[in-house]
């Protein structure tokens, strides 16, 4: 009897729509490979949901999200929602609640170089050689979900005196939230090349110091056998440009996680290449790590590598389908390798009859599984 998962599927924003389906096509493929099913149920998330339901995330998509195995998100977000008005909704909210509803304080943000595309990166080749780095990002803590506050014609706040505006975000962290995330890092560590490096502001914060004490107790009781260095997050932010090659895994804290992660997929030369998974110890989230890209939504161009990718780490992560997860992984591979690009990876050299639209490419992986 073939084994049935339960996915909530949220096709978000902008591609968001386009991405997602082809994640499930691929996703399908191997449910006919391997003998298993998948149901996708989807819901609704950030603008098309504040659109539909004034909240970008609504009770009936955590009820979904809840019943399934795995949830699978393309994208959130647009200019049509910006707003600097705090009593409005805006689309990140939804990706921000549902990781603190399913309890969601890891996230894994993989970050590798496919051979074919190592002309993209900026970088030169010699620098990126061998880049293969897992970057472990705290996800519920720190600023982004510190208490936060706007005062509006404060006497003193404005220029010479005058009133005016002040606002304050506040930057904290438990013992049991570091604790988790110094774990998740170590056992990611012991799987790859056994080296961590914690990254954090010490010199400066107050957070960051009780960080840093906390992660060095956790691997010299718990994990001997790993090297852990430490590392400011302004320095990192060169090292990563510097020597990518030379990290392994990268731990730190939600804001600085935040900014790193996204430095550090650059060095690939597209965030159409890039998937995230966000983990804690129930159902677990699984998205690219791009954007929901609106000013070419709708035109069929958009990458969906990094969707099926997210899609190889839900199966690898939360199916135990590793074998399943390789195979999409080789089919990625062997379909760049043949020369096949979106326009977002294709440079002067690809011929314009391998530029391919978003459904060829989930054809082209799918024809290679």
């Amino acid at each position: 009897m073939a084994q049935t998962y339960k996915i909530c599927t949220l096709p978000g924003d902008g591609i968001g729509p386009e991405i997602i389906a082809e994640g499930v096509k691929v996703l399908n493929a191997i449910g006919e490979k391997y003998d298993t099913q998948f149901e996708c149920t989807d819901a609704l998330i950030g603008g098309c949901a504040i659109d539909e339901c004034g909240t970008a995330l609504p009770d009936a998509t955590l009820e979904v999200a809840n019943a399934s195995d795995a949830v699978l998100l393309a994208a959130v977000g647009g200019p049509k929602w910006d707003t600097t008005d705090p009593e409005k909704p805006r689309p990140e909210q939804g990706l921000l609640g549902i990781r603190k509803a399913l309890g969601l304080y890891t996230n894994l943000r993989p970050v590798q170089i496919f051979a074919a595309l190592s002309g993209a990166s900026t970088l030169k080749p010699e620098v990126i050689d061998g880049v293969d780095m897992m970057i472990v990002r705290e996800l519920t803590g720190g600023l982004y979900f510190g208490k936060r506050e706007r005062f509006y014609d404060e006497e003193g706040a404005g220029t010479n005196g005058a009133k005016g505006q002040r606002a304050y975000d506040t930057l904290e962290y438990r013992e049991y939230e570091i604790e988790r995330i110094a774990r998740q890092a170590f056992e990611a560590a012991r799987k790859r090349r056994g080296k961590v490096t914690s990254v954090d502001k010490a010199n400066v914060l107050e957070t960051s110091r009780m960080w840093r004490e906390i992660v060095h107790r956790i691997g010299e009781q718990e994990y001997p056998d790993v090297e852990l260095e430490d590392m400011l997050v302004d320095n990192t932010a060169m090292q990563l440009i510097n020597r990518p090659a030379d990290f392994d895994v990268v731990v730190t804290e939600n804001m600085f996680g935040d900014i790193l992660s996204d430095e550090a997929a650059q060095i690939t030369g597209s965030l159409g290449m890039l998937a995230s998974a966000s983990l804690g110890d129930g159902v677990a989230l699984y998205e690219p790590s791009h954007g929901s890209a609106p000013d070419i939504a709708g035109k069929g161009i958009a990458n969906p590598l990094a969707q099926i990718l997210s899609v190889d780490m839900m199966l690898r992560y939360s199916f135990n389908m590793g074998d399943a997860a390789d195979d999409i992984e080789r089919a990625i591979t062997a379909v760049l390798d043949e020369g096949w690009r979106t326009g977002d990876i294709a440079d002067e050299a690809t011929p314009s009859d391998k530029v391919v639209g978003t459904t060829a490419m989930g054809d082209l992986i799918v024809a290679h599984l």
